[in-house]
């Protein structure tokens, strides 16, 4: 891309210089401006090659959000006292349908943070092949420790002020971290009440009330169908493979779970306290353990030798000197870095497969490419979830719901498709460049759609 630099700028390459205007437009988001360069990387060669993106200015363009609502959460505590929050919904891109992208609750959440993931969710939602565009919201709450009259009086607040941004066929919000289907059954709860309609306006709601089979395994199942699809591709399988999983909320225990149903040996899970190894192997027993553990006691990872004392356990270290063939990142941004890549590959890694939003760092994702390790990154692996909230508004629209074998045959389905859509656009050399090739399948699905539209 031609870009003139200012003169106080030293003349650099189109990468460089688009990066420095879009770092100086979005001062200190520093995850923002990680998200943007590794998918540009990937996508500027082929701009231009193309010159119908670059005179569109296609980029500048993506890396814009549409709008960005930031509102006041105001609310009451069980001993009656005001607090107040600050929320945000980031509606990234529709041209290739609604806005679709969950709401974070957590007390580190901000703006940066919400504009990364809005801006991947874009991509992410078009490898899938569903009409949906991309979005992610939240708010600076911490639902940990909250009654559940408190979480409920701060769902039907923020969706107060939210039900007016959203709908159907406009944005159609999900969870995500700090927001499963307690929040969510409040907050469509309010936004029935004040829209008096019963439409797909939210997705990841109850069974009982439209909500799809399948939609809280959906992402753990769908990264590790894609590393089975990586490593079918060259002939091989997860059976028999030991596997390290960060994490242990859904995305983590449903990874462990299918991995385990595949013939694979989970060996690893963690939380934000540190990490247990079970060389014997994290079994459907022991999964159920820490299911109920996190899930139902809100207990820590560290109670797993208690009951299991065969394991060990670490404090305040992550999982990966583990030795191991597979590796899922499956707990939060940034949980990998160069260091612990190095590791992994010495110890003999074979794939990562994200199951987090941009768990690794970019210079170990270049570290993992330029040593030919099969890198599934999240916009490809993880998104089995917005693929099964896709489905699950299918069904809305249809007043039906599909049986949990019918959901989980499309959700392979998808998973495949996106692992093809990588395969043809990332080829180099006889090796798979996972990275390359879901930028640019989901690049060109979207950029062809912002140019038929014309100037807007």
């Amino acid at each position: 891309m031609k870009v003139t630099a200012p003169p106080w700028i030293e003349p650099c390459s189109e990468l460089e210089c688009f990066m420095r205007g879009l770092e100086r437009r979005n001062p200190g988001q520093t995850e923002f401006h990680q998200a943007v360069r590794e998918f540009a990387e990937s996508v500027m060669p082929y701009v231009l090659e193309n010159p119908k993106y670059e005179k569109a200015q296609i980029l500048e363009r993506m890396t814009e959000p549409d709008r960005v609502i930031i509102f006041r959460v105001t609310w009451e505590d069980d001993e009656g006292n005001v607090r107040v929050n600050r929320a945000w919904r980031v509606q990234f891109n529709n041209s290739i349908g609604p806005y679709k992208g969950g709401l974070r609750f957590h007390p580190e959440v901000t703006l940066d943070t919400l504009k990364f993931l809005g801006f991947e969710q874009t991509f992410k939602n078009s490898l899938t092949g569903l009409p949906m565009g991309g979005a992610k919201g939240g708010a600076n709450f911490n639902p940990k420790g909250k009654s559940d009259r408190e979480v409920m009086r701060f769902c039907q607040s923020l969706m107060t002020e939210l039900n007016r941004h959203i709908g159907e066929d406009t944005d159609v919000p999900a969870g995500d971290i700090g927001v499963g289907s307690r929040e969510i059954s409040f907050l469509f709860g309010q936004y029935k009440r004040l829209q008096n309609r019963f439409v797909g306006a939210l997705t990841g709601k109850g069974i009982a009330f439209g909500g799809s089979l399948i939609r809280t395994e959906a992402t753990g199942y769908g990264c590790v169908y894609f590393c089975e699809n990586m490593l079918n591709h060259v002939g091989d399988s997860v059976q028999g493979k030991t596997c390290v999983v960060s994490g242990s909320g859904n995305v983590a225990t449903y990874a462990v779970e299918k991995a385990t149903q595949l013939g694979a040996k989970a060996v690893a899970m963690s939380d934000s306290s540190g990490f247990i190894h079970d060389p014997d192997g994290i079994d459907a027993e022991k999964l159920a353990f820490i299911q109920e553990l996190k899930q139902v006691k809100r207990g820590r990872i560290s109670e797993y030798v208690v009951q299991f004392p065969h394991a060990t356990y670490h404090s305040g270290e992550r999982p990966w000197t583990i030795p191991c063939d597979l590796a899922f990142p499956c707990a939060t941004q940034n949980e990998l870095n160069l260091s612990e890549a190095n590791v992994l590959m010495r110890n003999g890694v074979k794939a990562v497969s994200e199951g987090a939003n941009m768990p690794t760092e970019l210079d170990a994702v270049h570290a993992f490419l330029q040593a030919k390790v099969m890198f599934a990154p999240a916009k490809a692996a993880n998104a089995g979830g917005v693929a099964v909230s896709g489905l699950e508004q299918s069904q809305n629209s249809l007043r039906m719901a599909w049986s949990r074998e019918e959901v989980d045959k499309r959700l392979q389905g998808i998973m495949h498709d996106i692992h093809s859509k990588c395969v043809q656009h990332g080829v180099e050399n006889g090796f798979v460049n996972y990275v390359k090739g879901a930028n640019l399948a989901g690049f060109i699905k979207v950029a062809d759609a912002m140019c038929a539209y014309g100037i807007v």
